[in-house]
């Protein structure tokens, strides 16, 4: 967008801080080769758009904004003289895209010294040569150093999620393989045991009533409840006794496994009732093969069920399968993320659940969120695991407004005084050497503010830390997400 021209002061430019220390001579060259010109309120450039303009403010007031999904958020406002905008990097040239990187606005008719991008490259490398490198080895520099150190974030952290999640698994799976083993040796004693009772003579209606007390046993194990020891200890004497009184040896190996399934004496006298005393030991230790196979069972998809809850928490956490930019439900992510940094959370630290499952779904990054979710339980795991201790880390969420609050609460020594305004900064870390990048929070803070419109703070005293996330309940439209 061109603005009405004016004419171009030498004077008013030296005047200018940042012209203040050029001789005439290079002021005379400014107003040759750039103009000054007048803007009536309204937009001066959009964000994305070519960068062919350096801008000096001269007098009015500008502001300047950045897009968020169809949020158009404020990022500074001045009326003071001197102030730039536009194309500050046009001396990189093309190692770096040329486009503006925020829109430039004025309030009221405002004028500024406009330098074209070419001219103002050309001029930063023929006056100041030696800083223009020092810049270029600044931005580079800083660059490449954020790459390679973020991206060994993200190793670090999915190293360290990949190891728990191995652990995580190894368990259940191990579990299921060790019942599977015992499932084989039940199910071929439970054809011996079938062998010798198929070689008594068995009258028909009791082989029906012995199979029919079979079937009902399997459903009872399937019914079973947890006991307390005491419980069990009193049932497991009880059914002892009643396998002893029956003349059946070792009685104290079975009555565990019947009272593990819920059976009692009542459930034994049925066996009795149905069999002779000669046959009753086979079919009592038959039955038992019946239970011990059902519990095994139990056993097996109690496991099975484990590993596809995590491989599900797994894929919930990581977001493989689903779109980049959704109507999320906060929970879920929340769930599947402590349940991969469970084994770094360690047993030390109680986990508190304190959701609001009222909340609606909101448009988010869900697989960047747990991005963040990962970096604040980590810190805060970090900082409880730091004591002998351990502590509690409570995840509460709540309506905030027109936001959705998610705050992550431990107990652990707290930020001191003297840092709290570095916990956000890039590189600054608190662990020691090895342990932490420094990135962690930036990252977060960028997610949130930059891409979700959100905001990031804190609050901490000794015993009481809390990080509170913020993100708008309302819609946005993804169309033209930014880099966080």
């Amino acid at each position: 967008m061109s603005g009405r021209p004016m004419p171009c002061s030498q004077e008013e430019l030296g005047s200018l801080f940042l012209f203040e220390k050029l001789a005439p001579e290079q002021l005379a060259r400014l107003c040759r080769e750039g103009r000054v010109e007048e803007f009536a309120p309204g937009p001066v450039y959009e964000e994305g758009d070519p960068a062919t303009c350096f801008y000096v403010l001269l007098e009015g007031t500008l502001v300047l904004s950045r897009r968020i999904g169809d949020y158009e958020v404020e990022t500074n406002r001045s009326s003071s003289r001197g102030v730039y905008a536009g194309a500050f990097q046009a001396y990189l040239g093309d190692r770096l895209r040329q486009v503006y990187n925020s829109s430039l606005r004025v309030l009221e008719p405002t004028s500024f010294f406009v330098l074209p991008a070419e001219t103002f490259a050309a001029i930063m490398r023929e006056w100041f040569p030696m800083a223009v490198h020092l810049l270029e080895g600044l931005f580079f520099g800083v660059k490449s150093a954020q790459e390679a150190v973020g991206q060994r974030e993200r190793l670090l952290a999915l190293g360290s999620l990949s190891a728990g999640l191995t652990h995580e698994l190894n368990n259940p799976a191990a579990a299921a393989v060790r019942a599977t083993s015992a499932l084989r040796e039940r199910v071929a004693g439970m054809r011996h045991k079938l062998g010798i009772i198929a070689a008594h003579p068995y009258r028909r209606d009791a082989l029906e009533t012995l199979v029919d007390i079979q079937e009902r046993t399997a459903e009872r194990v399937a019914k079973a409840t947890d006991l307390s020891a005491l419980e069990a200890a009193d049932r497991e004497d009880t059914l002892s006794d009643w396998l002893d009184d029956h003349g059946i040896a070792d009685g104290w190996q079975l009555a565990p496994t019947f009272v593990q399934a819920g059976l009692d004496t009542d459930w034994l006298d049925q066996v009795t009732a149905a069999v002779d005393d000669d046959t009753l030991e086979g079919a009592v230790r038959w039955l038992n093969y019946t239970v011990e196979t059902e519990l095994l069972m139990n056993e097996i998809e109690e496991s099975t069920t484990r590993v596809s809850a995590l491989v599900t928490a797994a894929k919930q956490y990581s977001q493989l399968d689903r779109a980049p930019y959704q109507v999320t439900d906060i929970h879920e992510l929340l769930d599947s993320t402590l349940l991969m940094v469970s084994a770094k959370i360690g047993p030390r630290i109680t986990v508190v659940r304190e959701y609001d499952r009222s909340l609606p779904k909101i448009p988010a990054y869900p697989g960047e969120l747990n991005q963040v979710w990962t970096n604040l339980i980590d810190n805060a795991a970090a900082a409880m695991n730091s004591t002998d201790a351990g502590g509690t880390l409570t995840v509460r969420t709540a309506r905030d407004g027109d936001h959705l609050l998610v705050e992550f609460r431990d107990t652990g020594p707290g930020v001191p005084a003297e840092i709290r305004d570095r916990v956000f900064d890039p590189f600054f870390t608190t662990k020691p050497v090895g342990e932490g990048t420094g990135l962690g929070l930036d990252i977060s803070w960028r997610i949130i503010v930059n891409k979700h419109n959100g905001d990031l703070r804190f609050q901490s005293v000794p015993g009481d830390t809390r990080f509170q996330v913020r993100l708008p309940l309302a819609s946005a439209d993804p169309s033209s997400p930014q880099e966080s």
